[in-house]
């Protein structure tokens, strides 16, 4: 049972975060090359791939069709840091501090550190 629960949760993080969902348009490969072979019967399965893949996606009579197949579109998927909002639901308790604009704030002053402080940690232990 836990072999089962791993393989239904690493296939569904990886059909939600990944392009491997494009894998279910599989079908849709099939049945415009169908298409393509009813115009014109000499052509290969492999040369329909290299006429739909490997020459971008000009415009041509079927481009509606062809942006169909699997992997011609990045779909909206979540394999980006995606932010999560948090509604607030409460007000705080304590007021927001006012800041005086005369006022500078230094998140770091070079008068606390000497220039050698910093080059030490590279020197070897001293007795």
């Amino acid at each position: 049972m836990k072999k089962f629960t791993a393989i239904l949760l690493l296939t569904t993080f990886l059909f939600s975060t990944t392009e491997l969902h494009q894998l279910l348009k599989l079908p849709v490969v099939f049945e415009h090359f169908a298409e393509h072979r009813k115009e014109n019967n000499s052509i290969s399965f492999l040369q329909f791939l290299d006429m739909h893949y490997m020459h971008g996606s000009p415009r041509d009579k079927d481009y509606r069709e062809d942006m169909k197949l699997p992997f011609k579109t990045a779909d909206n998927c979540t394999a980006t840091i995606s932010p999560v909002l948090v509604p607030q639901l409460f007000q705080p308790l304590v007021p927001p501090l006012a800041f005086s604009t005369k006022t500078k704030l230094h998140a770091f002053d070079q008068s606390f550190n000497h220039s050698t402080y910093l080059s030490s940690i590279w020197q070897p232990p001293k007795s």
